[in-house]
């Protein structure tokens, strides 16, 4: 998951991540880097966790993107567009996001969410997380 609106755009996936859209892709472990990053100092709110992205599906010009993430513990604001939304299903660990009005979602292994677009809050890390996931822009 990336700070939406305060990052820059990623590039095209490289043609190994590619996948032609009339073949099944598995969601089977890596055996690539994953992309490391770090939540933008000004959106943090709690530490500096590490995260790591494996993009495994982006067909191009498409709006859609979809991998695994991991994340150790923190917490840091993010804002979705008006054209971005995002499902994501916990594998590992435990998440917890908090909304611009003050509610909290939580979700643990097993569990899946949708964070809308528009949407507006923090993104708190419990426990060392691992998630499918899968954005879409439109």
């Amino acid at each position: 998951m990336r700070d939406i609106l305060d990052e820059p755009q990623a590039a095209p996936a490289p043609a190994g991540r590619r996948r032609a859209m009339s073949r099944i892709l598995r969601f089977d472990p890596p055996d690539t880097l994953p992309e490391r990053d770090q939540p933008r100092l000004e959106r943090r709110e709690v530490g500096a966790p590490v995260r790591q992205t494996w993009t495994l599906y982006e067909p191009a010009g498409e709006g859609l993107c979809a991998g695994i993430w991991t994340c150790e513990p923190g917490r840091w604001r993010i804002v979705f567009g008006p054209h971005e939304h995002e499902y994501f299903m916990v594998l590992e660990g435990r998440v917890r996001l908090h909304d611009a009005q003050g509610g909290v979602t939580e979700a643990g292994p097993g569990q899946a969410l949708v964070i809308p677009a528009g949407f507006e809050g923090s993104f708190e890390v419990l426990e060392r997380v691992r998630k499918h996931f899968v954005v879409v822009r439109r």
